[in-house]
């Protein structure tokens, strides 16, 4: 299956409560599979998505990559009004914060058995370094401080952020475009 071009990606719903949101893949995902996903992700194990489609690109061309197959960027649309009317359990970080890099620390931690899981339908935030795990376990072994991990978690691209969908609940809630 062919991606859609980078500019039909960028078309802006009429209604302001909508918003679209996107998944690279290196397969088109018709119905997602929280079993599937990573556990040790930023967010924890839940389905990540990011408003930028050329985020989402760079992402599908990485696991097309890895996986083999075609670049393909699935698009879903999302009622935002949902994180915000109580619908949905909704943690936002909107910057590099404290908060925020305990947050990552405590899902990519990798000896944490089961992995920690948060309550949260939706989290919204910035994403962290590639090489997250490395400075997990620098932080963890006490050779750098929180602020020094937090510094080094910042991604190497400049800020961009990332929605997870941690829950069947809030995946019922995405339409596939």
């Amino acid at each position: 299956m062919t991606s859609p071009s980078i500019a039909s990606v960028w078309e802006v719903s009429c209604n302001p409560d909508k918003m679209k949101l996107y998944h690279g893949s290196n397969i088109s995902i018709d119905s997602i599979d929280l079993a599937r996903c990573n556990k040790y992700k930023d967010f924890g194990q839940a389905f990540y998505l990011t408003t930028d489609p050329e985020q989402a690109m760079e992402v599908a061309k990485a696991r097309a990559e890895l996986f083999g197959g075609e670049p393909v960027i699935n698009i879903y649309e999302f009622n935002e009004a949902l994180l915000s009317d109580g619908t949905l359990t909704f943690q936002s970080f909107p910057s590099y914060t404290d908060e925020w890099t305990e947050f990552i620390f405590a899902h990519r931690d990798e000896t944490k058995i089961p992995p920690y899981m948060h309550s949260f339908d939706v989290v919204y935030g910035p994403i962290a370094n590639d090489r997250v795990g490395v400075q997990v376990r620098n932080y963890r072994q006490g050779y750098i401080t929180l602020e020094e991990f937090r510094r080094r978690l910042h991604y190497m691209k400049g800020i961009t952020y990332q929605y997870a969908f941690c829950t069947p609940y809030a995946i019922s809630k995405l339409r596939k475009q």
